[in-house]
Parts: C-alpha cells; sequence; structure tokens
C-alpha cells in the first residue's frame, strides 16, 4: 500500500508555501513587474516622477542599428560558446568513462572553472590573452598584428567566448559524465565483442543515448550564454573595441547605468526576456522530438 504525507490542518501546507511565495514574487514577479512598467514610461531628467509612453520605447529600440548588432553579436557569442562548452566538455567525458590515464584527476577537478566568479575569471583571461605579454606576445612578434582584443574586433569576441566556454566545460562535462556511466555497459561490451571500435560505439550507442543530456544543456547553456556574460565582457572589454562585443545584456547596463536612460535599459531587459523565452519554446518544440527517452 502506497503511503502518503498528509497534513492534519489545512493552514499547515499553506504555512509551508508561504516563505516560497514571498521569495518569488519578491525576487521575480515584483522586479519584473517593475521592469514592465519602466519600459512603458519616460523618466524625466531631473527627477518628478515617470510620463507614460506606452510602446514608444520598443519602437525606438527596435528602430535602432546599434540595438540588431548587439542582438546578432549575442546570437554569435551564444552559437559559438555553446558548441566550444558542450564539445569540449563531450569530449573530456568521453574519455574519463574510458578510463583513461589521469581520468581520475580530470574527474575531481573539471568542476572547478564553474565554481569561479565570473569577474575573477574574466580578469585572468585578460591577463592570459593579453597581446603585450606571455605566449601571444612571442606569437604577435613572429606575425606582428595576429591577436589585438584591444583593436581588433573579432579577436576581442573570440576572447570572450573563449573565456566563457571554459566556465561552462567544467559544467557540462559533469552531466555529459553522469549520462555516460549510466548507459548499461552490457549494450557497449556487447558492440565491443561484434568488433565495434569505440568511435562506433560513441556513435551508433552512446550518442543517442545522450540526446536527453544534450537538450538539457543546451537549454541551459543557451539560456545562460544570453544572461551570464556581463562579467566577463565587462571586465575583458567593457563592449568594445567599437561595441564589436556589446552583447545584449551589456548594453541594458551601458544604456541604463551608463547612459541613464532607464526606460530604454527597461524595455531591452523586456525584450531580452522574451526572446529567451521564445528560444527555449522553440528548442523544446523542435529540438525534443529527436531526444530519445528510453
Amino acid at each position: 500500500m502506497e503511503k502518503r504525507a498528509t497534513f492534519g490542518h489545512w493552514w499547515i501546507g499553506i504555512a509551508f508555501a508561504i516563505p516560497q511565495i514571498i521569495l518569488i514574487f519578491t525576487f521575480f514577479y515584483w522586479p519584473a513587474g517593475q521592469a514592465v512598467y519602466w519600459s512603458m514610461t519616460l523618466q524625466q531628467p531631473w527627477g518628478g516622477g515617470n510620463i507614460w509612453v506606452g510602446l514608444d520605447n520598443f519602437r525606438q529600440i527596435l528602430t535602432d542599428p546599434l540595438y540588431w548588432n548587439s542582438v546578432v553579436r549575442s546570437f554569435v557569442f551564444a552559437l559559438f560558446s555553446t558548441l566550444l562548452a558542450m564539445g569540449i566538455g563531450l569530449v573530456l567525458a568521453v574519455f574519463v568513462d574510458r578510463e583513461l590515464a589521469g581520468s581520475k584527476v580530470y574527474r575531481v577537478v573539471m568542476i572547478w572553472p564553474y565554481g569561479i566568479a565570473a569577474p575573477a575569471l574574466a580578469l585572468a583571461f585578460r591577463f592570459m590573452l593579453a597581446p603585450e605579454a606571455g605566449l601571444l606576445a612571442f606569437v604577435n612578434r613572429l606575425w606582428p598584428g595576429l591577436w589585438d582584443p584591444g583593436l581588433d574586433g573579432t579577436d576581442a569576441m573570440i576572447a570572450v567566448i573563449v573565456a566563457f566556454s571554459w566556465k561552462y566545460v567544467g559544467y557540462n562535462f559533469v552531466f555529459f559524465l553522469s549520462a555516460l556511466q549510466g548507459i548499461p555497459k552490457s549494450l557497449t561490451e556487447a558492440a565491443a565483442l561484434d568488433g565495434a571500435g569505440w568511435i562506433r560505439r560513441l556513435r551508433d550507442i552512446q550518442l543517442p543515448m545522450l540526446t536527453p543530456t544534450v537538450f538539457f544543456l543546451l537549454v541551459i547553456d543557451i539560456t545562460e550564454s544570453f544572461q551570464d556574460s556581463f562579467g566577463i565582457v565587462d571586465i575583458m572589454t567593457s563592449g568594445g573595441p567599437a561595441r564589436a562585443t556589446e552583447l545584449m545584456v551589456y548594453k541594458i547596463y551601458f544604456d541604463g547605468f551608463r547612459g541613464l536612460d532607464y526606460s530604454g535599459a527597461a524595455a531591452q531587459s523586456i525584450i531580452l526576456m522574451i526572446l529567451i523565452v521564445a528560444l527555449t519554446v522553440l528548442q523544446f518544440r523542435f529540438i525534443e522530438r529527436r531526444v530519445h527517452y528510453k
């Protein structure tokens, strides 16, 4: 017989739910409601309250070519950082799952980068990828001007993509390794007895059974790339050079706190939220069809 926990009084369940309801309202619904309100008003320059302008802020943003440039850069950043983090995480997980030399060390240390704060990580990569010091300085002496993220927008974008991906490689690694170890060994051993090499086993057996994990990490990584890249961009490039790394989340900060356009920044945050929700829905609508749960 199935045993279920029950409350003797109806108010006990509500008492347990109230703290969580207060937290959700305080840190999600209230800020989101305030952002919606600010996005439809215009703050007067010297105080005195807000003026209701409706959708004017959104019209101004959506007709601004600089904003659309930030959207394109955000998609480029999301695409390459997600592919890089997931690809490297999967490769490392496969090596550890095969118990190659050093796999136990990898298993312990690979998650550490995810625990590093984004500003600290960005500061470290800013020094490591500096063109005037270290290995890259030597490379620049051989090929002058080959690498300079301070002047070249492409180099700057590569730098922030590498730094962001490095942080999330460990996160992806843990999930991929867990999924690989959850695959019955009898399947891969039977394929090995039939003469299938490890690449064939990975392609035909393991990867199809990893699709739920791949789908989960794809949703998480894309979402994080749109909203968790601010610290890295701010420390490494400050959106430069010439706005080459001004992603959507950084433009919200720059316009709101430096340009003092709070209403426009609020409207941009609403657009970013809608974009993330839309991307998540599209992934569930079209990509989840290829996921094998059994």
